[in-house]
């Protein structure tokens, strides 16, 4: 029963998201025909009216795609419901624009908005209304899968962090790759699905063929070599496949595209943020009447190193002992205000002049400092390869990742995006971002005992 409604999970999600769009759109209609047809000199007819519908749930469709709204049971609630919220934000944003061209009468700017906004609150009642039936009917349908985790050497905490989604994956039992392969086989019948914990690949392939065999689906935490083969190009020059791993890096067409939206973007993002940026300065100066800003060296593409600045968020001479401590949940160094700009990610804007500068891009791998790279690449000797591109504002890892990330889980999330990259990754990592900042586990700190171990770590030293 289990795997026959499986085949209908992508058919339930896109039967949720043709009818919310459709439901927005019919709100819509009802704002166009009423208000803002009534208001142009010359009104649109039955044709016209319906090419601007269908603009518009287009133009939904779009933003609920870049901002990943229609992901029913595959995101959390609380996050499909952020995501359709600042999608139908962006949508109307557009279409005030639109209407004030298309009404051409600035006396009308004022009611636009009015609408606007009131159409906003709508859609985003409806949003959460929506999403909740369908997140309660999808559970219903698709309960949580019985798992069984297969270990490798490496010890890690992934069992925690699946059993966030517990309302995804149930981790039933852990079992060792080692055991004899003719119980792990009795094993893997008795489950829906097999998470492979660092397995190595030898191990892997053999697993992933008596799952497919057995239509059993298999989970599994990538190796760095899965990740570089993931963006490789299919060749069909010969009667034998082939896959073709360029291994360059970003072209140069890429990279002078990259270029032009980082001037652009940066130049624009300095203009609109100025006010804000000035009244972050003076909080931070009238706080303790220390230095505003906070400048400290990082490496970027091909192990550059350059001065990144920030809004500073905490005490002066924060690491007076000069052993480099990241933040940790409820650190005292942090200031009041710094509290603020953190979460907010305000303290993060003055790197808009290094972007302009082009020290930095807007989407890159988070430039490390010093320190850390030397430290990362002892440990993870693949850590360099992060320096392909260069560093960003924000990034893969920043937008699915957490502050506190492990360096060989963001050293992989970074791969991911320099494998794959393309400007829509870009466009929608920048969108994403802007959920980001309202998610609080984005900027979970480190805890208090891994504090210690890197305060150990570094004594050693």
């Amino acid at each position: 029963m289990r795997k026959t409604l499986e085949k209908y999970k992508k058919l339930y999600r896109r039967t949720f998201g043709l009818l919310i769009i459709i439901t927005l759109g019919i709100i819509f209609a009802e704002v166009w025909y009423s208000k803002f047809n009534v208001y142009m000199q010359r009104s649109f007819q039955s044709s016209g009216n319906y090419l601007i519908l269908l603009i518009y749930m287009i133009v939904v469709w779009i933003c609920f795609g870049l901002w990943d709204g229609l992901k029913i049971g595959y995101d959390t609630p609380l996050s499909i419901i952020t995501s359709q919220v600042f999608a139908v934000i962006c949508t109307n944003i557009i279409f005030f624009v639109q209407m004030i061209l298309l009404i051409g009468n600035v006396f009308y700017v004022y009611i636009i908005l009015k609408e606007i906004v009131w159409l906003t609150l709508k859609d985003s009642v409806i949003c959460i209304v929506f999403s909740a039936i369908a997140t309660i009917i999808y559970r219903k349908l698709f309960p949580a899968y019985n798992v069984i985790q297969v270990n490798g050497n490496h010890e890690n905490f992934l069992r925690n962090k699946v059993s966030r989604r517990d309302d995804k994956y149930k981790i039933c039992k852990e079992v060792s790759v080692e055991l004899p392969w003719e119980k792990l086989q009795k094993e893997f019948l008795n489950y829906d699905a097999v998470l492979l914990n660092d397995v190595s690949s030898q191990y892997k392939n053999k697993i992933l063929k008596y799952c497919f065999e057995q239509s059993i689906r298999v989970y599994f935490t990538p190796k760095i070599s899965d990740i570089l083969v993931k963006g490789s190009e299919e060749i069909n020059l010969f009667d034998s496949p082939l896959f073709l791993c360029r291994n360059i890096g970003l072209s140069k067409e890429d990279a002078c595209v990259k270029r032009i939206m980082d001037v652009v973007v940066s130049s624009l993002g300095i203009l609109i943020t100025s006010p804000i940026m000035l009244v972050a300065a003076l909080m931070i100066k009238l706080g303790d009447g220390g230095p505003v800003f906070y400048k400290q060296q990082r490496c970027t593409m091909d192990g550059k190193v350059f001065w990144i600045y920030k809004f500073r968020s905490m005490v002066v001479d924060s690491e007076k002992d000069g052993v480099p401590r990241p933040a940790a949940n409820n650190d005292d160094r942090i200031t009041p205000v710094g509290k603020v700009i953190r979460s907010t990610r305000i303290d993060e804007l003055p790197q808009l002049f290094n972007i302009l500068k082009g020290d930095m891009s807007l989407v890159g791998p988070r430039p490390e400092r010093i320190e850390h790279m030397e430290k990362y690449s002892q440990e993870i000797p693949e850590f360099d390869f992060r320096l392909r591109v260069k560093g960003g504002l924000t990034g893969y890892a920043q937008v699915y990742g957490k502050y506190n990330t492990s360096a060989y889980d963001k050293l992989k999330m970074d791969l991911i995006y320099i494998q794959n990259y393309s400007l829509l990754l870009d466009i929608k990592i920048i969108l994403m971002t802007c959920k980001v900042i309202f998610s609080k586990e984005s900027t979970e700190g480190f805890s208090e005992q891994k504090i210690q171990q890197m305060k150990e770590e570094n004594n050693e030293k």
